[in-house]
């Protein structure tokens, strides 16, 4: 799969791993930034990352921060972008199953990486359910084409 990775400085160290784990298995990995630790507003790597996602150059983003909050807000201010704030496994299944999320966000102050490294593999597994889900969707473009 054609994955983007994004984090800011306080989400670094797990963007990190996840793209060693991620490249490891063979998928096409493409890291939007930031590269260390030195602070950074995290909209600039968050909107790389969704904007990517968005113009379908990527088929999922993972976008990482502190909290995961910042992020997923950022990223869903893009077009097309349904990010998700995910720290359970629950809420991945749900995210891709009921609403297609293409953005997973998380907090590295919140999560290990053992957890994290499940969240990420069920987020790629997952499928989009469809049925009922889709007409939920189709409302969401729809608000989203307002403006």
């Amino acid at each position: 799969m054609d994955i983007v990775v994004a984090a800011d400085h306080a989400g670094y160290r797990l963007k990190e791993f996840i793209k060693n784990k991620l490249l490891a298995e063979g998928h096409r990995v493409e890291d939007v930034g930031t590269y260390s630790t030195e602070s950074v507003d995290y909209p600039d790597p968050a909107l790389r990352a969704a904007e990517a996602v968005s113009r379908g150059e990527f088929q999922r983003g993972i976008i990482i921060c502190g909290t995961g909050i910042g992020v997923a807000i950022v990223a869903n201010k893009v077009s097309g972008i349904r990010a998700a704030l995910c720290h359970t496994l629950f809420s991945v299944i749900a995210a891709r199953e009921h609403n297609d999320a293409n953005i997973l966000t998380m907090g590295e102050k919140i999560i290990g990486t053992a957890l994290a490294w499940e969240i990420v593999e069920i987020f790629l597994k997952t499928s989009f359910s469809g049925g009922r889900h889709s007409r939920r969707l189709d409302k969401i473009k729809m608000i989203e084409d307002k403006g």
